[in-house]
């Protein structure tokens, strides 16, 4: 009977009542297409982080991650390699020579990572062969072959085809120095990373490095990434003289970003369901303040306060219930339709990219984050619903009826 009471007593003021509905339903929307997009933003910076340089995981020297240094290598990388190929759930595994050096123009010198890769293992990683903007990716033909980032290539005013000279330290610590032809330039969508990164053979650099077998990092994709941190404890055991590591521990900005988005997520769902509730109040209120006649003569047949009190608040939830199902309809639509498509902010392109921010976002939304909005709006309406009841219950039957 309360509930019926309740739902009828919605409709008496069908204008006000829609209004606050589609307010609602506009709420939901609207939060479910701003978290969405700022998960597929983090998203997005996560999973080119992964591709164009950490992977899932990285082997490494157990001094290395701590100084960079090129004497803390990896020595017999290839029966490294051979382990971690073992292992079924490693999709692919590349090893990579690290050596900070200095490249040489006949302008000017400009400090960069030298990274010394085999062409078809960085390929199957970080689809580097797919990022070239000119030239050739490792020609079969040649020797000192080099790739260079398109934006340094531009700030150092170097054509295709120009000889570079690379200076660096060996294993041994003696400086060492050999000429390099610019076969390609790339673009991986990440400023910083395109500006301070230069690709060469591993097995040439090697030779000038002075250890033909050496390689500072292993890096690995995996099939499955929920299965990583099963993968690098059985890693870490079967290569107990290196150190395993993932991609949060090698990159804190990534772990941030990943952690953080809960807490955004806390804020926005804060801030409009805040909104909603002044409302929501707003509307109950009136809704009381119209019924006085009415509420009164309820209380002087019999009805209690405790009764009256519910059957405010049962208006209000089923208001608010009744609008959240659409909303949250429509913002899946709206976030699954977004999520095939993306959007594109091209536009902003030099911007993102200062950030290592792809230039499409697609938005995305996990289930828990549309259960977390449905409590988030009936919290809000039962604390909606709290004054309005407290102001009908307090009523004094004889005056109320007399007004």
């Amino acid at each position: 009977m309360l509930f019926t009471i309740a739902w009828r007593n919605i409709w008496r003021s069908r204008m006000r009542s829609m209004v606050v509905m589609l307010a609602i339903v506009i709420g939901i929307w609207s939060l479910a297409f701003m978290i969405s997009f700022s998960l597929g933003m983090v998203r997005g910076y996560v999973d080119s982080a992964i591709e164009n340089s950490l992977g899932h995981l990285q082997v490494h020297h157990p001094d290395f991650s701590a100084d960079a240094e090129a004497q803390y290598f990896l020595d017999s990388a290839d029966e490294r390699l051979a382990v971690v190929r073992q292992d079924e759930r490693v999709r692919t595994v590349a090893a990579r020579t690290l050596i900070n050096g200095m490249l040489t123009t006949a302008r000017t010198p400009r400090g960069v990572q030298i990274r010394g890769v085999d062409p078809a293992e960085e390929a199957a990683l970080t689809r580097l062969d797919q990022k070239l903007t000119e030239g050739n990716y490792f020609e079969t033909q040649g020797h000192h072959q080099l790739l260079l980032g398109d934006k340094l290539a531009e700030k150092l005013k170097i054509r295709l085809r120009a000889k570079v000279v690379l200076t660096f330290q060996d294993a041994e610590g003696n400086i060492t120095a050999a000429a390099f032809r610019v076969v390609g330039f790339f673009d991986t969508g990440n400023t910083p990373f395109d500006e301070g990164t230069v690709f060469v053979s591993r097995r040439e650099i090697n030779v000038l490095f002075g250890d033909p077998q050496a390689a500072h990092e292993l890096a690995i994709l995996l099939h499955r990434p929920e299965e990583m941190g099963a993968v690098q404890r059985k890693l870490q055991q079967s290569l107990p003289d290196s150190r395993v590591e993932n991609y949060r521990e090698l990159s804190p900005d990534v772990e941030l970003y990943e952690s953080q988005m809960q807490t955004s997520a806390t804020i926005f769902i804060s801030i409009i369901m805040l909104a909603l509730l002044f409302g929501i109040v707003n509307t109950m209120l009136m809704a009381v303040l119209e019924r006085y006649h009415e509420l009164g003569m309820l209380m002087a047949i019999g009805m209690s306060k405790g009764r009256i009190f519910a059957m405010i608040v049962l208006e209000t939830v089923l208001l608010a219930g009744a609008a959240s199902l659409p909303g949250l309809l429509l913002g899946w639509a709206t976030v699954a339709w977004l999520g095939k498509r993306g959007i594109d902010l091209s536009a902003f392109a030099d911007s993102m990219e200062q950030f290592g921010l792809t230039q499409v976002i697609y938005p995305a939304l996990d289930a828990s984050m549309y259960i977390q909005m449905a409590v988030a709006v009936v919290v809000t309406a039962l604390l909606g619903a709290v004054y309005p009841a407290w102001k009908a219950v307090r009523l004094q039957p004889l005056s109320a009826i007399a007004r």
